[in-house]
């Protein structure tokens, strides 16, 4: 006999719980892996599989993934979970997966968020999938290249699973609205368009695309066995929209690549893109504004010397105010970085010089640069030869500055962008001056 909670009867699973494909015909997306004649249809189809990793985003079918391939296989199907799952958890699933093997019973283990172990937590998988006690099935949404020891992860084939499509999940929603597992047995009305803008809302999500689903379905208005789903409703439903967005994971560094090379690209309508995305979806104004300032000198140095000038009133315009007002700035500093001529010859100055400082000898600094400050000094010649470029009518000097074995190097290029031409100008002069007077 069933028995109630202490608040009445156990309230129904979520929809996108209840909608759980089970099987390869109800799987939604990732048809580049399960298409026809695709690799890990084939794969699934013959229970011939390995260890592998499932890399994408929320909500698109890893977890689903699996659990199609539990009800498809021959062999015992354990499901982990790293958030919860620790050394202790994993030996007692080895002993499990051993004994099955023993008896000629092969054992996938799925781990969710396998991003989550910890390297003695992975190695701790290491050799039963090695000597194939396991099948190890894991799924990140981090890039399994930082987030997966190495050895584990030459062990595995790794699929990456995309965002789902507006018109893929457009399908899944008109198939929730249809299957009586899900509102099948009610009467619905609600516009086509309508399930278009919850695909859009959802960000490639059938988890959010299904999650909203039934939430303006449970607030739509009722009337005679009918549940009409109303536009205000919907807005209501789908007014703040969460950002995929992780601080300290790879769609970071992808977000602020996509910004930086946006800038470099001379696209202020990009550039302002990418940066709302970062802030809206909650990054930290001053990592973004420190970013624009390594770009001021790194993509534009000279050719705009103004440029670093506005990153960093931009950076201190942040730190005084703070989002969201700040983001204004941030604007303003992305589009003029963007519309700046651009010149990366600082970056490659450096870049040349660090090359030379670190395979090249140590060598000491002249004698004419070093500051003869104490006696002891001077009588080591500290100083000897120094020429002091303001006593020169031309405030010039033919003083050589670098170590005898890099005489002649060049490592600053200027540009013609902007106005580095006329430090390229200024440049040219210098150096003919110089070998003009050496020669004198």
């Amino acid at each position: 006999m069933e028995q109630n909670t202490l608040f009445g009867q156990e309230p129904p699973r979520p929809l996108a719980a209840r909608l759980r494909p089970q099987c390869l015909e109800e799987y939604v997306g990732q048809t580049h892996l399960l298409g026809e004649g695709k690799l890990l249809r084939r794969l699934i189809e013959t229970d011939q599989l390995a260890s592998m990793i499932f890399w994408g985003p929320p909500g698109v079918g890893k977890t689903t993934l699996a659990q199609v391939i539990a009800h498809a296989t021959k062999a015992e199907f354990i499901a982990f979970s790293a958030v919860t799952g620790g050394i202790k958890e994993i030996r007692a699933i080895m002993q499990q997966a051993e004994s099955n093997r023993r008896f000629g019973t092969r054992t996938i283990v799925f781990v969710d968020e396998i991003h989550r172990f910890n390297k003695a937590q992975q190695d701790a998988f290491l050799p039963f999938v090695e000597k194939g006690s396991i099948l190890l099935i894991g799924a990140t949404t981090e890039n399994p290249s930082f987030e997966v020891n190495g050895a584990l992860l030459s062990r595995c084939k790794v699929f990456v699973l995309h965002a789902l499509t507006s018109e893929e999940l457009v399908h899944l929603l008109n198939r929730a609205l249809q299957d009586p597992r899900g509102f099948g047995a009610q009467h619905i009305l609600i516009e086509p368009d309508m399930l278009e803008h919850i695909a859009r809302f959802a960000n490639g999500d059938a988890r959010i695309a299904l999650s909203t689903l039934e939430m303006v379905v449970l607030n739509g208005a009722v009337s005679d066995n009918t549940i009409t789903v109303t536009r205000e409703t919907l807005e209501q439903c789908t007014a703040q929209k969460s950002l995929l967005y992780d601080k300290n994971g790879e769609e970071h560094y992808n977000l602020i690549s996509a910004l930086h090379k946006s800038m470099r690209n001379s696209d202020p309508d990009a550039a302002v893109y990418w940066l709302a995305r970062m802030l809206e979806a909650g990054e930290d104004p001053l990592y973004v504004a420190r970013r624009l300032t390594r770009f001021a000198s790194e993509d534009i140095g000279l050719a705009d010397a103004r440029a670093l000038e506005i990153a960093v009133a931009a950076y201190q315009a942040c730190h005084f105010i703070g989002m969201p007002e700040c983001s204004v700035f941030l604007t303003q500093a992305a589009v003029y970085l963007s519309l700046a001529p651009k010149s990366n010859a600082l970056y490659l100055a450096y870049e040349r010089a660090k090359q030379d400082a670190l395979t090249q000898l140590t060598e000491p600094v002249p004698l004419a640069l070093r500051n003869g400050v104490t006696k002891l000094m001077k009588d080591l010649n500290y100083g000897k030869g120094y020429q002091y470029a303001h006593d020169t009518p031309d405030k010039l000097t033919t003083l050589q500055c670098l170590p005898d074995t890099l005489v002649n190097r060049v490592y600053y290029q200027p540009t013609d962008q902007g106005q580095e031409a006329k430090w390229k100008a200024r440049l040219e002069q210098i150096k003919d001056w110089k070998h003009e007077n050496r020669h004198a």
